[in-house]
């Protein structure tokens, strides 16, 4: 069994802290795998075959330019997001209560809260200093802490646990001795910057556990930020792998901030891919909606494998598994973009590739998560299919996929990039 691939995205995932790390890290091996990086404030002139991206935020998009224009020979796009649940460092950061020194942080996405309580936490993100300019931070070792509440003060917890997000969950940075460096300080000497210059942040909480072989036969991966830094890691890897001879242009987007609607300018509700798609259709007036009728974009977001002491929360004809491959997500109320044409191009897709298909629906009762799909392709009008890989524990800290879903969703996505269909 290869478990390479499932190797490299635990590195992946160990680089990508952040959002902001995320998309470094995609720029870094962008670069490594010859893309050219471009700012949006500069003049675009691509001829076939350029490899290139910019990045907006915490979002990257690259692109690969096909050997027909885009009006005639359309996109080929993977999408996915570069953030997870977590929380976020407030402006005014610094708590001091009961003997102790806290960090002040709001909830940021549907998390499952309760499984960051004793875990060993850092801070990591952007800074941004004066002029203009900003800084990727991680700060070393474990420095903050969310200790639950021993059973003894609150035996009621066997009934279940009410975590209220403004009092239970602010993370303990030390003792309030008075004289002990505070956040602010530990982010500029880890930085290498002056505290003075620092005169903003967007910042997170994360786990310290490196990703890891987890199972039986060691082929599941146990990481934080699975969802969504899995797809964009085999979007990555499948853009840097296919043929650049292809007749459509191939692009890869990674969007920030799914977790909580994508209403930002990096998000999916804002102008970035489309500003992208602008440059590459070109000043005719026509070319970019025939350039939109003529592609097909692939929202990939990780998916629901059957729980294995909760299959009942399943719906009973649609239980994907870990390790069985590409994952078709469908749903009747349009949670997910996926309908006929698209998912029929997405199956002649994985056959192409020899890659068996998987299905998803929510249970009738109850509600349905969502993704990019439906959100670029009501912006867009593109033809969207939303797929993922099948993991478990979605939105914990701490996620599980199996390694033997990487090759498949990898060589899936080549075959969506590299297709002429």
């Amino acid at each position: 069994m290869d478990l390479s691939l499932g190797d490299d995205l635990r590195a992946f995932v160990d680089a990508s802290p952040s959002p902001g790390h995320a998309a470094a890290e995609i720029a870094r091996r962008l670069t490594a795998g010859g893309f050219r990086e471009l700012a949006e404030t500069d003049l675009w002139e691509l001829s076939p075959g350029a490899a290139v991206f910019t990045v907006r935020g915490a979002s990257v998009v690259a692109v690969r330019v096909g050997t027909e224009p885009t009006a005639e020979a359309g996109l080929r796009i993977i999408g996915a997001h570069t953030d997870s649940p977590t929380f976020k460092v407030r402006p005014r950061w610094d708590v001091r209560q009961a003997g102790y020194r806290l960090v002040g942080v709001e909830p940021y996405g549907g998390g499952l809260w309760h499984t960051w309580l004793d875990r060993d936490l850092t801070v990591a993100g952007r800074l941004a200093l004066r002029g203009g300019t900003t800084t990727l931070v991680t700060l070393p070792g474990a420095p903050l802490r969310l200790p639950s509440l021993a059973i003894h003060l609150d035996r009621s917890v066997r009934e279940g646990l009410t975590l209220d997000p403004q009092r239970h969950l602010q993370p303990v940075w030390g003792a309030d001795l008075g004289t002990e460096p505070g956040l602010l300080e530990a982010l500029s000497t880890a930085a290498g910057v002056s505290a003075g210059d620092v005169v903003g942040h967007d910042l997170v909480l994360a786990d310290t556990q490196p990703a890891a072989r987890a199972g039986a036969d060691g082929s599941w991966i146990a990481a934080p930020r699975l969802d969504d830094l899995a797809c964009c890691h085999s979007g990555l890897l499948a853009l840097l792998g296919v043929s650049a001879e292809t007749r459509h242009t191939q692009v890869l987007v990674c969007n920030d901030h799914e977790e909580v609607g994508s209403g930002s300018a990096s998000g999916a509700r804002g102008s970035f891919l489309e500003d992208v798609i602008g440059r590459l259709a070109g000043p005719e007036p026509q070319a970019f909606a025939r350039t939109i009728a003529a592609s097909k974009l692939v929202s990939a977001d990780m998916a629901h494998a059957v729980h294995p002491t909760r299959s009942e929360r399943h719906e009973p004809s649609h239980q994907p598994v870990l390790g069985g491959g590409p994952v078709l997500k469908l749903n009747a109320n349009q949670a997910y973009a996926t309908d006929a044409v698209s998912g029929g191009w997405f199956t002649e897709r994985c056959e192409a590739a020899g890659v068996p298909v998987q299905h998803f629906v929510t249970r009738a009762d109850l509600p349905c998560g969502s993704t990019i799909g439906p959100l670029t392709a009501t912006r867009l009008g593109l033809s969207t299919v939303d797929v993922g890989a099948p993991q478990l524990a979605m939105h914990s800290v701490r996620e599980l996929a199996s390694a033997e879903d990487v090759p498949l969703m990898v060589q899936t996505f080549r075959s969506c990039l590299g297709t002429t269909g």
